[in-house]
């Protein structure tokens, strides 16, 4: 029988079972481009101790570039026997290199390999997430900053509670992005240390150069233990609880999309690019994109508790349940990637239908809170007497069918003579939203001032991450 590259010590034949069961080939090989990255640098430095010859290196070099080639082009089908994407591309390496491609592997195992591949391609996906949460704060800041007078009922129990704007609401998600933002560039600060040249789990006794592969393959050190490093997905796990939370984040703004389209609200209209339509009835235009967004949250909440589930009870350092790290942080991170890329495209393209949504703030009486906070202001009694003589007041509104805000003076004296005139001037809506200019709250003025901010945290993030719209 012909014997597998890596089957020394095994003398019969493997099930057919075990092939199905054991190969990752199938969807490892997205990481042959780590899997190349990870050998060019490994073999440079073989040579440059005097491991292997500069002809071997060369042979080697050259046949990994030769592969890289023919996988990218297609020429090289990643579909056969073999039982990753390592064995595939050492495989052919030796095809093509002869005796110099059965060198490669000279101080290395699988274990370090595919730590340090899975690691590349977790790394760079990280900024990559991380370059699509600037481009969306940027879309919503530049949204946020035409409507920063427009009047929106603010809920809590999603009912009426305080008027607020728009463009303050908006705000709201731009700061749970630049946290979704933070936590992906913490997780890649944190984990940008190269496992290249732990073995199997111990090392090696061949005098290798981790300091120089790590600075080949851009990491800022190799990491410390040899024996964590082989059994450690921390960073897989942080790249999947990050994109939980920020689909969770998502999923939130989807939630309120789908309410502000309906003919209930009708805050928002989609632009037909991004709503689909009925199979039977002709007249419907359904907000599809808000709701995979939402439903898409709980596959990547799921491939969080997967990898959580796989790694809760392994000892160390490697074993094979590890292969099930890889499917589902690949598709997370294209759930994420697409979530982000349409989200941003939905908002830009979204139209704000301003006169329903400042027509919705007459109702709820939601500048009732700002008669309590007049008549302790104004009057000097306690906020909880206050509290009751507003929820009269709201009583004799609802009897009368208007808004707290339309009663006249004789109306809100009626129930305490203490009320002066200059409170029909703070019951008005507008001014009820910019009285609220404490740090942080609504008033057009602070919203502003958000809005500054953000842009000036967002113009040196862009710097740093190299984006370009």
């Amino acid at each position: 029988m012909s014997k597998k590259i890596a089957s020394a010590r095994i003398s019969q034949e493997s099930s057919k079972l075990l092939q199905e069961l054991n190969q990752s080939l199938p969807f490892d090989k997205l990481l042959y481009k780590e899997d190349i990255k990870g050998s060019l640098a490994h073999s440079k430095m073989l040579q440059k101790q005097g491991i292997i010859s500069k002809k071997e290196y060369k042979d080697i070099k050259n046949a990994l570039k030769q592969v890289r080639d023919e996988i990218k082009t297609g020429q090289l089908k990643l579909d056969g026997d073999d039982e990753d994407i390592h064995m595939a591309v050492e495989s052919r390496v030796t095809q093509i290199a002869g005796d110099s491609g059965k060198r490669l592997h000279t101080a290395r195992s699988r274990n370090d390999q595919v730590a340090v591949d899975f690691r590349l391609f977790v790394q760079k996906n990280t900024l990559d997430i991380a370059s699509l949460l600037l481009r969306n704060i940027d879309t919503f800041i530049f949204i946020a900053s035409k409507h920063t007078n427009t009047l929106l009922p603010g809920m809590t129990h999603l009912q009426h509670a305080q008027p607020i704007n728009f463009g303050y609401h908006l705000m709201a998600y731009v700061s749970m992005f630049k946290r979704d933002y933070e936590r992906f560039m913490d997780a890649y600060d944190r984990n940008n240390y190269s496992p290249l040249g732990c073995a199997a789990l111990a090392g090696t006794p061949h005098n290798i150069d981790r300091e120089m592969t790590s600075k080949e393959l851009g990491f800022k050190k190799p990491t410390l233990n040899c024996l964590d490093s082989v059994s450690d997905r921390d960073f897989a796990l942080d790249m999947l609880y990050n994109i939980s939370t920020m689909m969770m984040h998502i999923s939130r703004l989807s939630e309120e999309l789908i309410l502000w389209s309906s003919s209930e609200f009708g805050f928002i209209t989609l632009s037909d690019a991004h709503a689909t339509g009925s199979s039977i009835m002709p007249q419907k235009k359904n907000p599809d994109i808000p709701e995979l967004l939402r439903g898409k949250t709980g596959r990547v909440n799921g491939n969080l508790i997967s990898l959580l589930t796989v790694m809760k009870s392994l000892p160390l350092a490697y074993n094979k349940d590890m292969q099930e790290d890889k499917e589902g942080v690949f598709d997370s991170i294209k759930t994420a990637t697409l979530s982000l890329k349409v989200l941003e495209e939905m908002m830009a393209q979204m139209s704000v239908n301003v006169d329903n949504m400042e027509k919705a703030c007459m109702i709820g009486h939601l500048s009732a809170t700002d008669l309590a906070d007049y008549l302790v202001k104004e009057v000097g009694i306690a906020f909880r007497d206050a509290y009751y003589i507003t929820g009269d007041c709201v009583n004799l509104a609802e009897s009368k069918g208007v808004d707290i805000s339309e009663l006249t003076l004789q109306d809100l004296q009626s129930i305490d003579n203490r009320i002066k005139k200059n409170i029909l001037e703070l019951l008005d809506n507008r001014a009820s939203m910019n009285a609220r200019d404490s740090q942080g709250g609504t008033a057009t003025k602070r919203t502003k001032e958000q809005i500054k901010i953000m842009k000036k945290w967002l113009n040196k993030k862009v710097s740093f991450i190299e984006y370009q719209k």
